[in-house]
């Protein structure tokens, strides 16, 4: 009933929220992707999108299609890898922001260890700019990360949001007194982010807590140290977005990508299409 290949290009448009940019990342015209969703939707008899000249919307309806495709998806590859013979063998060095570690992320690695037990997965959850590093001197193969900042393209686009102040629930940031800020340590890209704009925006800051684990940031946010730097889109619980009282600045925007070595690994590129297809589970909380 439903065309894999269609189910993909939805699945790129949900992730991308523009036609032109999913037919840019699958290689497609864009009358292709429409024509594409406009199939699915004959087939599922639904509205799969709200879509006029500024902006594309997932309706219920295309909400609650996303976990049906990605099962649908990884029913068909496993079924594909099952009848083609083919297994894959050797080593995945796979890095992860910390970003994702509170995620759907654990549930897309158990998926893969399944559908792939003979491929050695070995995981490491580091700061976005320490994974950056160790891709660049060969240390990982794969590795879902933030992008360093504006002009950096590398790599495959899996999200785009926007950063953040957060912090615990009542707290008070003072206009006229120094920032208190929770903050990752060197070569944190959130880190690096936070402190620009503060200088750019001539405020001043204090670092009321560092830490190199996202728990450890979290748990001083809820005590009410101060605030700290986030994606809007992956806040834990317990904290919320600071009031626009505080007069904090704009943070901009924040681009999630999968960059690989440049050494041919098959098990890589397994991993990187179930990580590009099931976007939708990497940001919701675990």
């Amino acid at each position: 009933m439903y065309d894999p290949v269609q189910l993909r290009t939805f699945l790129t448009v949900a992730q991308t929220l523009s036609f032109t940019r999913a037919a840019g990342r699958l290689g497609v015209r864009q009358s292709t992707v429409s024509q594409h969703v406009r199939r699915l939707e004959e087939a599922t008899g639904r509205p799969l999108f709200l879509r006029d000249t500024h902006r594309v919307e997932l309706t219920e309806d295309g909400e609650a299609l996303l976990g049906f495709a990605e099962t649908i998806l990884a029913a068909h590859e496993r079924a594909a890898a099952f009848f083609s013979g083919t297994r894959l063998r050797g080593r995945l060095r796979f890095g992860a922001s910390e970003d994702f570690v509170q995620t759907r992320l654990p549930e897309v690695l158990e998926a893969f260890r399944h559908e792939h037990p003979e491929v050695d997965l070995e995981l490491s959850v580091e700061l976005s700019g320490t994974l950056h590093e160790r891709l660049d001197a060969g240390q990982l193969d794969l590795v879902l990360a933030k992008r360093r900042g504006r002009g950096d393209d590398r790599g495959r686009l899996v999200w785009r949001d926007r950063m953040v102040w957060i912090g615990a629930e009542g707290l008070r940031v003072d206009p006229d007194r120094p920032v208190p800020l929770i903050l990752f340590p060197p070569p944190g890209i959130t880190r690096a982010r936070a402190l620009e704009v503060l200088e750019r925006d001539g405020r001043a800051w204090r670092i009321a807590c560092t830490s190199g684990s996202l728990s450890g940031l979290v748990a001083a946010a809820r005590a009410g140290l101060g605030v700290m730097a986030h994606t809007r889109g992956l806040i834990p619980p317990g904290l919320v977005v600071a009031p626009g009282r505080a007069g904090l600045p704009e943070l901009g925007p924040v681009e999630f990508a999968l960059l690989r070595s440049g050494r041919p690994n098959p098990a890589a590129d397994a991993l990187a299409t179930a990580v590009l297809t099931g976007p939708a589970r990497l940001t919701r909380p675990a």
